[in-house]
């Protein structure tokens, strides 16, 4: 997670990820309307990976009733969700540290959105663990990142989503290049493979709800 500790990333983190993710606000708006299919309108919500602030501030501004707990390992992402939420951080406890580090719940739904692709599969298996184990019961779970189709080769959705965020300004070569970095540093795994760890980790009913490129997104239950 060293890149989040850089000033400049850190700096252009807000206005850079929404042009790198398909969909990105939309994304914000389904993940609400999934939690909401369950959670109450008194919700406490966990987010894992609340670094940035950006679905924090999405989700606080769409449900007046919900409070949340965001948990993330960058201090320098914390501050800059703080400066995000703006009045809307009343609402909001930011932890730094890992999910570990979150309080034992029970939550009535959680999220970790363009998180577990950094994480090996090990590791994101003992951190869905995690999660689960402070939910309710049916409590859903919202997850978002990398993941390629199986049977694909993942660099070439990479380079799709490298060529996407870069816009007309980068060509197959930039893109493909971009892709073999994101290769190396990320441990990305294919759809059947991400849907076999959520359920490893004991969660249900796990549904494919958003693809854009090398973006796939899940909801799930308890």
């Amino acid at each position: 997670m060293q890149p989040f500790d850089d000033p400049a990333m850190v700096a252009n983190y807000a206005q850079s990820t929404p042009r790198k993710v398909p969909g990105f606000a939309d994304l914000h708006r389904m993940a609400v309307l999934l939690l909401a299919e369950r959670a109450p309108e008194t919700a406490t919500i966990l987010v894992v990976g609340a670094g940035g602030g950006l679905e924090l501030t999405a989700f606080a501004g769409a449900q007046a009733g919900w409070r949340f707990v965001g948990v993330d390992p960058s201090a320098a992402m914390l501050d800059l969700a703080r400066r995000v939420l703006g009045p809307l951080q009343a609402r909001v406890a930011l932890l730094r540290g890992h999910v570990d580090d979150a309080p034992p719940g029970p939550f009535d739904g959680a999220t970790c959105l363009l998180t577990l692709h950094f994480l090996t599969k090990d590791e994101r298996l003992r951190t869905l663990r995690e999660i689960h184990r402070r939910l309710r019961p049916q409590a859903p779970l919202i997850v978002a990142h990398h993941s390629h189709p199986t049977g694909s080769e993942p660099i070439r959705w990479l380079a799709r989503s490298a060529a996407f965020a870069g816009e007309a300004t980068t060509n197959s070569a930039q893109a493909a290049a971009a892709a073999a970095s994101m290769a190396e540093r990320l441990p990305i795994l294919s759809v059947e493979e991400d849907e076999a760890v959520l359920r490893q980790a004991g969660f249900s009913e796990v549904a494919l709800f958003y693809a854009a490129l090398s973006f796939r997104g899940w909801v799930a239950a308890a």
